[in-house]
């Protein structure tokens, strides 16, 4: 079975050929019962779409995949702390856990000043996903860096 620190290898791969194809160098994936269910990488700029995030594509691929906006039985990776954005994404698809590779402190669902991931008492939401940090840190924040993204 593979491991946090394998799930995160294949987000680099994908955030080093979203970063080729134009884009930010970013990459997750949604995990359920050890199997890849969506797949997700930034795709901002090649399709003008300010929402195509990441961690957004991987959630719409599971929920189409499964059929289902619940995705409490599942696990997302992802190579970068998660935006505001994705996070409310997240939250609102259920996941169980969160593994990250690189911190955003700047404007992270985690580690900001709006820790949207880890807030408990946001009404009509339940309780805030498991968050699991630093998976490959280094090789993370390396790549982000050598792609100028130096204040995430």
């Amino acid at each position: 079975m593979l491991e946090d620190r394998d799930y995160i290898l294949r987000c680099l791969e994908l955030a080093e050929a979203a970063f080729k194809a134009g884009n930010g160098p970013f990459a997750s994936l949604v995990v359920c019962d050890g199997e890849i269910i969506g797949e997700g990488v930034n795709q901002v700029m090649t399709t003008k779409d300010v929402s195509a995030h990441a961690e957004v594509n991987a959630l719409r691929h599971a929920t189409q995949r499964l059929g289902s906006l619940n995705l409490s039985a599942c696990t997302l990776y992802t190579s970068a702390e998660p935006c505001f954005m994705c996070s409310y994404a997240i939250r609102q698809a259920r996941i169980a856990q969160v593994v990250i590779g690189a911190r955003a402190e700047a404007r992270g669902g985690v580690s900001s000043r709006h820790p949207i991931l880890t807030e408990a008492d946001i009404p009509g939401w339940g309780p805030p996903p498991r968050i699991v940090r630093d998976i490959l840190l280094e090789e993370c924040t390396s790549l982000l860096h050598s792609c100028g993204f130096v204040h995430i």
